[in-house]
């Protein structure tokens, strides 16, 4: 097998648009892999790095001063397991053709993970998740290069440390790993899973009671589109805070307060809070720091208006933040990944 060429960096990459949010930053280098063989031969003492798919989950607030890893290794692979198949991708597929695919195929476990912006390798990282199914439910193994001790690693489900919206690599060693593909365990047999109540909801106003795998994904893509918007017209990064986990004590007592708060009960006791709710109660919805705003149809949902700066879109969510933690005692979080320094005029 012929050796892939070395890797060759770009200087002052310009990243405007390599994430979906679109704010005006640059890179001191850029490098694109195609091949996982390409991270042996990157500088040990290389740092910062930092490694980017499609740009969805990272929104640059300024100039990033290392070294950016574009993941661009391809492919997809079937294998029979038992009852189930086993689908390894790379890293660098994108993860809405992914689940396309597997549809395709008639694989199933994917369908409420249809339309979800991004990367295969940013899924784990993300433990992304919509309609009541997250990655980890289909999760088997990743393949990883890590860059401490310079090997190719193979991490399972307990290895990743898998949480609401968080993993070993987002939180606990974030410049650690670099993933290279990803395998999920699916299966021939369809089951549906309808339980998330907007998803419920949408299938019963179209007289839906026991969906097809592609029925229920049609539906998530429906709802998808209506709630959220296409960066491509509205560079934004999908929703932008995390709905909280609360202590049940305190979120009971929040709830005694607001009624009409949707929650959701969790493993472990705690009570996930509905951010969107809490943003939309205070008036948040349609508003703008200059360029930077919160989305009209989805309180959530933060969006670049054009030529939005990243000083402007830290302190909206600071301005978010602190009114949230005003008035119900609770601590936003945001959902990707903020990274760089604003710049000052």
């Amino acid at each position: 097998m012929p050796k892939p060429p070395e890797p060759k960096p770009s200087f002052r990459a310009d990243l405007t648009g390599l994430n979906t949010f679109s704010l005006p930053a640059t890179a001191a280098r850029l490098v694109r892999i195609s091949h996982p063989e390409q991270l042996t031969v990157l500088p040990a003492d290389e740092r910062p790095m930092r490694l980017l798919g499609e740009g969805s989950n990272t929104v640059f607030v300024g100039d990033y001063p290392g070294c950016i890893l574009l993941n661009r290794i391809r492919g997809i692979e079937f294998s029979e397991a038992g009852d189930s198949v086993l689908v390894t991708a790379g890293a660098g597929e994108n993860w809405h053709a992914l689940v396309r695919r597997c549809l395709d195929e008639q694989l199933h476990g994917m369908e409420n993970l249809v339309m979800i912006p991004g990367s295969v390798g940013a899924a784990p990282v993300q433990n992304i998740g919509a309609y009541g199914v997250e990655l980890a439910d289909v999760f088997e193994r990743l393949r990883a290069f890590d860059l401490q001790e310079r090997e190719f690693v193979t991490l399972g489900r307990p290895d990743c440390r898998f949480s609401y919206r968080d993993s070993l690599f987002k939180s606990h060693c974030p410049d650690r790993f670099i993933i290279c593909s990803v395998t999920l365990r699916l299966s021939r047999a369809f089951r549906p899973n309808t339980g998330y109540a907007s998803l419920a909801n949408a299938l019963q106003k179209q007289g839906t009671q026991n969906p097809t795998a592609r029925q229920l994904a049609a539906a998530v893509m429906r709802l998808r589109r209506h709630r959220l918007p296409d960066p491509a017209r509205l560079p934004n990064a999908g929703s932008f805070f995390k709905n909280p986990l609360v202590e049940r004590k305190q979120a009971l007592k929040i709830i005694g307060e607001h009624p009409a708060l949707p929650h959701w009960p969790q493993t472990g006791g705690k009570i996930k809070l509905a951010a969107g709710w809490m943003i939309e109660q205070l008036g948040w919805k349609g508003r703008r720091i200059g360029q930077a705003g919160v989305y009209k149809n989805h309180a959530l949902v933060l969006v670049n208006h054009g030529g939005a700066s990243g000083k402007e879109l830290v302190a909206l969510t600071r301005a978010i933040q602190g009114d949230i933690q005003t008035h119900f005692g609770v601590a936003l979080e945001p959902e990707p990944s903020l990274v760089g320094t604003p710049k000052t005029p």
